[in-house]
């Protein structure tokens, strides 16, 4: 179910797509039959002669020094072939340092992809051990003797900047990686004159991505021709293709990243890590082919974290609900240096920008603090600072609407931006072109009858059955410009690039930067070229992932695929077409307004009637030239390139709530229903929108419920393993409806802003605060996540 909020964007506003097919259908994915009788190729599944497997000895410690090494046994073990240490590697690597410049101040230290001389977290690679089979490189492993000597540890971050605390890197001075203040200017007097203030504060437990393939990279140097080629699950071909340049002195033509099935992303893989060199090292120096893949184990102290945050917040309110202002300050701890090259001090930048983001006050004043510590590090993950965001955002609002004794949705409907005041820009200094705050919170009231939900509520709770309802408007954050890593100096494409062409049988192939990582990229490139150039989708093969082959491009990443990279796709697309219908205009002796394609076929315009089909226009063209009339050749392969320019991120927005029962006994919560109405712009399809909002929701649910990554006082992970660290299951979830409000960008003629993260960022507040609203009757708040049955038994008293 859903609304349109502008007129007539059922097609697109070129005359040509008048008789679209596919944008805006639910159309299966094409490639899900292939997966479904597992024929996908993911990197395990590359074999090359020659062959080499590494696994990497990681610390066992958070911080201490490297003693000596003794590996000789490990050298002699059957089918080893090398152990490598920090020094070798760096002979033909060079080391980095992860900041950018846009964000004034910020600071890490210069790492190596090996460690060589201590070590600064648990997990952090220090020796690879090469052989036949990874069977014998783990053997070897376990031969290996480190003398590792003990060194201070920054475990806790609210106490990384204190004066008696080490710092980790004594070069930088001090343990703070990056601070960062907003501030309008008159929130001090909004507070002195509110009616009501209310303050709390609000705990995130770090958490990571858990993707179903793990972290992968095959590496295989050619000497002879000094050429790289490097297969590897991850979500930015072309930046990888750059960094391994420039880090191994190689040029960038000399360089192929090859990105084929991805099982599963999350921002996980979008990263650069030490052991993705270590690997490209190893095959450049042992002139041979080399594999890495993450064990499970390894995953959770190797792959990046993210969501420790601690936000204290306020917000000032007028007796009749109007909020005035908000102050934040929040502290973030990011492990011991920034990841590169997106940096650590990302999450913690977009909280700030971002709470308040859905409301009309005036007054904003914001702290970010971003310190170091002896942890695993962290970056960018799914919904990156929104979850924090809206969770702090929703809260506070939620806490002075009961201040207030005014009803949550309608503290909500009082607050929020008006959908007729865009474009304009929010207290932060967001700006923002086109939203619809309130068409989705009517929406989401008729959708969940909220009327009738609280008699229920109500109802149930005088026969002892404490159920809640919370609510949780958001912003999200879309086709972001060079505003996200361009002005800072990361080589990070803000633009991506798509080549369409007719082959000779009438099959139009979409070569496209933005790759596949099971969100269904494909399947909206293959729709997009259909209808663009005039063909059946059966007809359009995409292949993505290959910097060999498709045009530069950013990746995917902050909701871009299907803004920018399907932007493109549409305009190589459209110019395609019109060349098609140049063609068959020659071909058949007839003017270009007589003429259309449509399904594959030349069409005259007036009676739809088919001339020819296109298959003949590119047998003419490839193999009977000689019959064209003299002059330049028909244009069959077509490409153009988009990069999002007029703003620095194009919003989306919706609302979620969630409905909950908590049995007070035991402190278990059951999710009864969730909700989401989402505007992610132009739906392109339908289906692949509500999987990517539910999948996204219940990654949420886990962040609200069940995942933290669990550190000891020596900053050692504790529950490191998928025996330990909590996922949501299938029959945990609730029955998840998803109702839409579309209003298009006018960035892009597709119109289309994203869909990924949206879930995400919204879920984790909408549970807290159904959870809140549930424990009314006690008194009592839960504003630490995960929300445990712990955390609720001691709001309450039980415990």
């Amino acid at each position: 179910m859903g609304t349109v909020s502008d007129q007539g964007i059922a097609k697109l506003s070129n005359d040509s797509d008048a008789h679209s097919a596919y944008i805006g259908a639910r159309v299966s994915r094409p490639n899900a039959k292939r997966h479904l009788e597992g024929r996908g190729t993911y990197v395990d599944d590359i074999v090359l002669a020659r062959l080499a497997h590494v696994v990497y000895l990681r610390s066992p410690m958070a911080h201490a020094r490297i003693g000596k090494i003794d590996a000789e046994v490990a050298r002699g073990m059957p089918g080893v072939i090398a152990v490598v240490d920090g020094k070798k590697i760096a002979e033909v690597c060079s080391p980095w340092v992860a900041t950018l410049t846009h964000l004034v101040g910020m600071k890490s230290a210069t790492q190596y992809p090996l460690a060589m001389e201590r070590v600064c977290w648990q997990g952090e690679p220090v020796l690879a051990v090469v052989a036949e089979s990874r069977q014998q490189a783990e053997d070897a492993l376990q031969a290996i003797s480190v003398d590792w000597q003990p060194l201070p540890v920054v475990a806790n971050m609210e106490t990384a900047l204190d004066a008696r605390t080490p710092v980790i890197h004594p070069e930088l001075g001090d343990n703070l990686c990056f601070s960062k203040t907003i501030d309008t200017g008159a929130v001090d007097e909004a507070f002195a004159n509110a009616d009501c203030v209310v303050e709390e504060t609000y705990r995130f437990g770090r958490h990571t991505g858990v993707t179903m393939e793990t972290r992968s990279v095959l590496a295989d140097f050619n000497p002879a021709e000094q050429k790289l080629t490097v297969y590897q699950s991850h979500q930015a071909p072309h930046m990888m293709q750059d960094l391994y340049a420039r880090h191994f002195s190689l040029p960038e033509s000399a360089v192929r990243v090859i990105c084929k099935d991805v099982g599963g992303s999350f921002g996980i893989k979008v990263h650069s890590y030490p052991d993705d060199f270590a690997t490209v090292a190893l095959s450049i120096i042992l002139k041979r082919p080399v594999k890495f893949v993450a064990d499970r184990l390894e995953s959770f102290v190797s792959d990046i974290h993210a969501r420790e945050h601690l936000v204290r917040a306020r917000l000032a309110a007028n007796m009749d609900g109007e909020i005035l202002a908000f102050e934040i300050d929040d502290l973030t701890g990011v492990g011991p240096y920034s990841v590169y090259p997106r940096t650590s001090a990302i999450e913690g930048n977009q909280v700030l920008n971002i709470t308040g983001g859905p409301y009309r006050h005036k007054e904003y004043r914001g702290h970010l603090k971003v310190v170091l510590q002896n942890k695993a590090p962290t970056s960018q993950y799914r919904g990156v600072g929104h979850p924090i965001a809206c969770a702090v955002t929703e809260g506070i609002v939620e806490l002075a609407a009961q201040r207030l004794g005014i009803d949550s949705l309608q503290m909500r409907k009082l607050n929020v931006m008006r959908d007729d005041a865009y474009p304009c820009t929010g207290a932060s200094g967001i700006k923002l072109e086109k939203l619809s705050h309130e068409q989705c919170l009517a929406q989401l009231e008729q959708m969940m009858d909220y009327p009738a939900l609280r008699r229920e509520q109500q109802a149930l709770l005088s026969k002892g059955i404490y159920r809640g309802i919370g609510l949780a408007v958001l912003v999200e954050l879309t086709n972001p410009g060079a505003a996200f890593y361009g002005v800072g100096g990361a080589r990070i494409a803000a633009q991506d690039g798509a080549t369409v062409r007719l082959d000779p049988t009438g099959v139009v192939t979409c070569l496209v930067g933005v790759g596949e990582q099971g969100q269904g990229t494909e399947t909206i490139f293959a729709q997009i070229t259909a209808d663009a150039v005039g063909v059946p989708m059966s007809r359009v093969k995409v292949i993505t992932g290959d910097t060999e082959v498709t045009p530069y491009g950013g990746g995917t990443w902050a909701s871009r695929g299907a803004g920018i990279g399907g932007e493109a796709v549409l305009q190589a697309g459209r110019a395609l077409r019109e060349n098609l219908r140049k063609m068959a205009s020659i071909v058949l002796d007839k003017e270009l307004t007589q003429i259309d394609i449509r399904d594959g076929h030349v069409v005259e315009v007036q009676t739809g009637d088919a001339l020819i089909d296109v298959s003949e226009l590119g047998r003419i063209a490839y193999f009977r030239p000689d019959t064209l009339p003299a002059g330049a050749l028909p244009e069959l392969v077509v490409t153009r390139t988009y990069a999002q320019r007029e703003l620095p991120f194009v919003f989306t927005n919706g609302v979620q709530a969630s409905y909950v029962e908590v049995d007070i006994e035991t402190g278990f919560v059951k999710l009864l229903k969730h909700w989401a109405v989402e505007d992610c712009g132009r739906i392109i399809n339908p289906l692949l929108v509500d999987e990517q909002m539910r999948g996204a929701i219940v990654q949420g649910i886990g962040g609200a419920l069940l995942e933290e990554c669990l550190y000891d006082d020596s900053a050692l992970l504790r529950n490191g393993s998928m025996a330990d660290y909590l996922v949501p299951m299938a029959s945990e979830m609730p029955d998840i409806e998803i109702g839409h409000v579309q209003t298009p960008t006018k960035t892009s003629e597709l119109g289309a802003k994203g869909a990924g993260e949206a879930g995400t960022a919204g879920a984790p507040a909408a549970v807290m605060n159904a959870i809140n609203d549930a424990l009314r009757p006690f008194k009592a708040r839960v504003t630490a996540q995960p929300i445990t049955p712990e955390k609720i038994l001691r709001a309450i008293g039980t415990i």
